[in-house]
């Protein structure tokens, strides 16, 4: 009896070390539910409520999928409901975090952002917040310092990188990209992004299409393929 160690993977780095500031990832995101119903029926024990306030929110871990920092992962919030209200009455923190899911569902797709047709605005139409869990993306990481010495510093995402943006490429097939931290100059881009997405989710639902073909005419109200798991769209578990 003997054991080959020649193809164990390499080792994980040690507890707590993060991800240093400004590194660019592949990363993909699950969902952690959290035990408090969304507003849709798919999304049922999805959410997760704030101890302080009124607040909803996706509890999401990531998890790095190619590179240096490959299996690494790091955790993060997503605020959907309550919480802090603009000047509409609207919530702030999920007009927040729906500007990220939407830079997600675009990255994951090869969507530019400056893309309205209407097959690229079928695309950005979910039926549950329950159907971006699974969804992989480029990514810039960032050190997030705490305020409170009770707690360590965490990585979180500074933003989603776009396909209209020079790294995408290279970070979707998992290459190395020279970071780029939080506190360097604004980065550039080659188109402007559109300042609102007016696309409304379904009660059900969701995307129909694969990043690798033509979307399909979906339909509100028509429901996720019974053979996809959970209801998740296809591509995501492609």
């Amino acid at each position: 009896m003997s054991y080959d160690l020649n193809d164990a993977a390499p080792q994980m780095a040690p507890m707590g070390e993060l991800i240093p500031d400004g590194t660019f990832a592949k990363v993909t995101m699950k969902i952690r539910p959290g035990g408090t119903n969304g507003a849709t029926a798919m999304d049922t024990g999805l959410l997760k409520s704030s101890a302080n306030s009124d607040a909803k929110m996706l509890d999401c871990e990531f998890t790095v999928v190619d590179g240096p920092f490959s299996r690494r992962k790091f955790w993060q919030n997503f605020t959907v409901a309550g919480g802090k209200l603009d000047e509409k009455g609207q919530s702030k923190g999920w007009n927040i975090s729906k500007s990220t899911f939407r830079a997600m569902v675009d990255s994951a797709l090869g969507l530019k952002p400056d893309d309205l047709s209407e097959a690229a605005r079928i695309k950005r139409v979910i039926g549950g917040l329950k159907q971006l869990d699974g969804i992989t993306f480029a990514a810039r990481i960032m050190v997030e310092v705490s305020d409170n010495p009770n707690y360590r510093d965490s990585n979180k995402i500074a933003n989603v990188v776009l396909p209209n943006e020079p790294s995408y490429d290279a970070i979707m097939r998992g290459e190395a990209v020279a970071p780029e931290p939080v506190n360097a100059p604004p980065r550039k881009v080659n188109a402007q992004v559109p300042a609102a997405w007016n696309a409304q989710a379904p009660a059900q639902g969701g995307w129909s299409s694969t990043p690798h073909s033509p979307a399909a005419q979906a339909q509100p109200g028509t429901a996720a393929p019974a053979s996809i798991p959970g209801g998740a769209p296809a591509w995501l578990n492609s």
